[in-house]
């Protein structure tokens, strides 16, 4: 195709899967992908909460390739924005999650992420991110480190 020429967009049904076709490929539409409404960096924001609890343990960034692969093996990768990579949960840590279940909100521009942890979700060593309490007029620590982040990492993660 000529540099500067529109490309044209085909869309058709078939066998119950949208292709869009330009001159150069056929891919097949994401419904799941399709309902995400990205920022204008390419991501999302994603909560994840225990999912027999509901403790909520985290919040993350996703991008489309870490939507794709977490649902493609039900193992929970998010986008590291300071690392700008994929981040698969638990690569060094060993504190894995698994998705049960992904859910859209109504706008399509914030994620819940259903997941069993495997032991704690955040670098701290505690179970969930949020063990910090505005009290007084201050914050104050409502849970202690379960793991020493060294024992977690081998060596200080801050």
């Amino acid at each position: 195709m000529a540099a500067g020429t529109p490309s044209a967009k085909i869309t058709s049904m078939t066998e119950n899967a949208i292709y869009t076709r330009t001159a150069s490929a056929v891919t097949p539409s994401d419904p799941v992908l399709d309902a995400i409404t990205f920022d204008a960096n390419g991501l999302v924001p994603a909560i994840a909460q225990q999912h027999d609890t509901g403790e909520v343990l985290m919040m993350a960034w996703m991008n489309a390739e870490a939507v794709r692969e977490t649902l493609a093996t039900g193992r929970v990768c998010y986008f590291s924005r300071s690392r700008g990579k994929l981040w698969r949960k638990g690569e060094t840590s060993g504190q894995t999650q698994h998705l049960r279940e992904l859910r859209v909100d109504c706008d399509g521009d914030t994620l819940l992420l259903l997941v069993h942890q495997d032991g704690v979700a955040c670098h701290t060593g505690r179970r969930n991110c949020f063990f910090r309490a505005a009290r007084d007029g201050g914050l104050v620590e409502i849970a202690a480190p379960e793991v020493s982040p060294d024992a977690l990492y081998g060596h200080s993660h801050g």
